[in-house]
């Protein structure tokens, strides 16, 4: 979404480019990660259910991404007309097939999470002995 709330179609510059325009869209922030945490749930997933996987992640920012993976086909919104009323979203078979293809990706990540951290530290720790010692 633009800072007016309307939704980006995609990349302005270059809007056939397939890679740019797909992938800015699903390399934001969360939608990787909301995606995986859908794929853990055999059942639909209401709202409330995913800002209890994703508490980190605004009520805004969450219902924004929701609608961005829906108007591309990533997830199916269903809502019931109950009293109170509630929602719940369901992968479609394109995201299943895009978690398939990242599936490696996150598995590298978690493989190499723990010396990506290591190596954070000591170069913050490299950078900050450093800044001390020239002041």
């Amino acid at each position: 979404m633009d800072k007016n709330n309307n939704i980006c179609l995609g990349d302005t510059l270059f809007p056939d480019c397939p890679v740019r325009n797909i992938l800015a869209r699903v390399g934001d922030k969360w939608s990787l990660l909301l995606m995986h945490q859908m794929m853990h749930h055999q059942e639909p997933m209401r709202f409330s259910d995913i800002r209890k996987a994703i508490p980190d992640i605004s009520q805004k920012v969450l219902t924004s991404t929701l609608r961005n993976l829906e108007a591309d086909g990533f997830l199916v919104r269903k809502v019931y007309a109950e009293v109170p009323p509630h929602t719940e979203y369901t992968l479609t078979p394109r995201a299943h097939s895009f978690m398939a293809a990242c599936r490696p990706m996150v598995d590298w990540a978690i493989d190499n999470f723990a010396a990506i951290m290591k190596d954070r530290v000591r170069t913050s720790a490299r950078r900050t002995h450093c800044e001390g010692a020239s002041a």
